[in-house]
């Protein structure tokens, strides 16, 4: 399946005008001109009131509680946009910003004598959750002259980001958002213009267009954006990078700073001019998703299980961890399950709920290295040969001990005499990663549909990608490969199969099927449709979730979800492939944990549902993706017992299990009713 690339670079033009699909609700009522309102970690509401315009002193922020607004700070100016970060509202009031701390307590964070030109009218807000550095808008005179975004320093120093000098046609800006950690995107109030802003060297570019008098910007934790038209009393919605805005809400006298409540999954809006905040729930017109919970549970898989050789403690009684990475089975008809530990140990046990002994099918650990400090190596990847039946071929992924830095991909037997014992002097070296660093290993080993293998490493380490691995087709790091291991050629224990996609390419490894890749942790092919399934694990901000195709570009270091990464980063490019689904760091996990497209028999429901995790968090989905629509209709959460997902992997029939790390052995689960 070739999924086809996103074709947009911006999405400027008409705005589709179908008419809104939500009511508003009424959160608070009886409000004096509220405009800006944020949800801190803790899910308290805030919002600013102005007071009367015109008039000082009688500013506010205010705490929403069941219906009813609370003073929180008094005596303010002008306060207008608000944002939280840690214990900490920052309000921007007039020609100074202040911060607030848990009591309610101000102080002046930025005075009008920090910026490097005095301000005129200060705006909106917006904040890197990452650093702690802040951005604000001024909105000038408020007739086209005098505007500029400015950048303030967790100590308080101001810089300028962006005047009439770097953007001649900056009218009045107003809406700030991070997208990413290296991009802001600018809603301008006189122009109804939306911009991206790279801060490394404040250069724009034009988003969108037509969207009123843009006041404020939120993304969701799934990555849709929603933008609010003050004047028109309207809200805007963009489902994904490069689709057209559709209206979410229209009738509000007047509405302001808008922001997401991820607890709520609502939007909360402040409607000036009708004195109250409103909510709707979270969605986007034409692209909804499906997020109810899936009446499901998780249970132990395995629940009588012992794992020969292992305790959960050492003979001087510190905790001995099992850490299963991988659980799958040999196709070949004998209904054994094989699970490898990070440590370098491979058990098999029949696929009983009623196993209680496991046996050990291949222990390397003294070939292996991996130690809690460096735990992305490791053993990490295990797969069956297609005709494992008759030739015994199983192939293995690991961090050696006899190289520093280096993961190898090797080949193992089964002894003949045996089938429950493989020969460990039987190893043949396929594949070796040299590595600059220790994380980002990647190591998921699978067989395509086509019988050729499919590995996956990631781009060699540190952060943001320093040697740009991603990107550089001369390196098999950060990539996923296709190799014939049933022939070999050029004195390598394998083949390259002729249509891979950069074999005629002097300036290419040949063994590359898809690059751009940061850190696939598990990838899987759908058993019924070929389709290649990764979860991709994000640096800064986002998680997301790709189908790999034939000479697919994934973005990294230029991308990290939906937006743009680092110094180079850019928008959405035709040459670069969108993830399907993404999630944000700081409201939902940190670290995804790709899973495989159900297709066994207990659970008919599942059936074509990709389930994922993130191993930080514990949370579980199933999501579904409709090729016809060309996007994701279905993220239902499923009931999670918050454990570290390790992977997830199918039997033989296609039933699903995940793995956890365990200290009392029951580290496989499955899925019931």
């Amino acid at each position: 399946m070739r999924r086809s690339i996103v074709l947009a670079l911006a999405v400027c033009g008409a705005v589709s005008q179908a008419g809104a699909q939500t009511q508003p609700k009424a959160v608070v009522t009886g409000l004096t001109n509220p405009e800006s309102v944020v949800v801190n970690g803790q899910g308290q509401v805030f919002v600013s009131v102005v007071g009367e315009f015109g008039r000082d002193g009688d500013g506010a922020v205010l705490k929403i509680d069941q219906g009813k607004a609370v003073p929180f700070v008094s005596g303010l100016d002008d306060p207008k946009g608000l944002v939280a970060h840690q214990q900490w509202l920052f309000v921007a009031d007039k020609t100074r910003v202040l911060r607030i701390d848990g009591q309610g307590k101000s102080e002046v964070f930025a005075p009008a004598s920090a910026f490097p030109t005095p301000p005129k009218f200060l705006n909106d807000l917006a904040v890197d959750v990452e650093s702690g550095t802040l951005f604000v808008s001024d909105s000038g005179d408020l007739k086209g002259g005098e505007g500029a975004v400015f950048q303030i320093s967790p100590k308080g120093g101001v810089s300028l980001v962006l005047d009439k000098k770097g953007l001649p046609a900056l009218h009045t800006p107003n809406g700030l958002l991070l997208d990413g950690a290296s991009h802001l995107l600018l809603g301008d109030f006189g122009t109804g213009a939306l911009y991206r802003i790279k801060l490394a060297n404040s250069s724009v570019e034009k988003v969108a267009d037509d969207l009123g008098t843009v006041d404020g910007l939120a993304w969701d934790q799934f990555g849709r954006l929603f933008i609010s038209d003050y004047k028109g009393g309207r809200v805007f919605a963009i489902a994904r990078p490069g689709t057209k805005p559709v209206l979410l809400v229209e009738g509000l006298k007047s509405a302001a700073d808008l922001t997401v409540d991820p607890t709520a999954k609502r939007l909360l809006i402040p409607d000036m001019g009708g004195g109250s905040v409103v909510s709707v729930a979270i969605s986007v017109p034409g692209a909804e998703v499906n997020e109810e919970p899936l009446a499901l549970k998780t249970e132990v898989a395995f629940p009588n299980l012992q794992w020969a050789g292992w305790k959960g403690e050492t003979e001087d009684g510190r905790v001995n961890t099992l850490r299963p990475i991988v659980l799958t089975h040999a196709n070949d008809g004998s209904n054994r399950l094989f699970v490898a530990t990070q440590h370098g140990v491979i058990h098999t046990f029949p696929n009983d709920q009623k196993a209680t002994q496991t046996t050990i099918f291949l222990d390397i650990q003294d070939r292996v290295s991996y130690n809690d400090n460096t735990n992305e190596e490791g053993f990490l990847g295990l797969t069956f040969h297609p005709r494992f039946k008759e030739n015994g071929y199983f192939y293995v992924f690991y961090t050696t001990r006899k190289a520093k830095l280096t993961n190898v991909v090797t080949r193992f037997q089964v002894r003949k005499d045996d089938p429950n014992q493989a020969d460990p002097n039987s190893e043949v070296e396929i594949l070796r990663y040299e590595k600059p660093y220790w994380n980002h290993d990647g190591g998921t080993v699978v067989f395509g549909p086509d019988g050729y293998l499919y590995v996956t490493h990631g781009d060699g380490g540190a952060g943001n990608d320093p040697h740009e691995n991603g990107q550089n087709l001369n390196t098999l790091l950060g990539k996923v490969l296709r190799i014939d291991v049933d022939h070999s050629e050029g004195g390598k224990n394998y083949a390259i199969p002729k249509d891979n996609p950069f074999v005629d390419q002097s300036d290419a490894r040949p063994e590359i099927w898809a690059y751009g890749i940061r850190n696939i942790w598990r990838m899987a092919f759908d058993r019924k449709t070929g389709w290649l399934w990764a979860g991709e694990v994000g640096q800064n901000l986002w998680e997301e979730i790709d189908i790999i195709t034939k000479g697919g570009n994934y973005g990294w270091n230029r991308r990290e979800g939906f937006h743009p990464f680092g110094r180079k980063g850019v928008g959405p490019q035709p040459d670069l492939i969108e993830p399907i689904w993404e999630y944000y760091h700081h409201d939902t996990g940190k670290s995804i944990t790709g899973g495989t497209v159900y297709r066994g028999p207990r659970l008919p429901e599942l059936d074509g549902a990709y389930l994922y995790a993130d191993y930080v968090s514990g949370r579980l989905w199933a999501l579904r993706y409709d090729e016809a629509k060309g996007r994701v209709v279905e993220n239902r959460p499923i009931p999670s017992r918050g454990l570290n997902v390790m992977s997830f992997s199918e039997d033989e029939k296609g039933e699903v299990y995940f793995l956890t790390t365990t200290i009392n052995g029951q580290g496989i689960y499955w899925f019931s009713k």
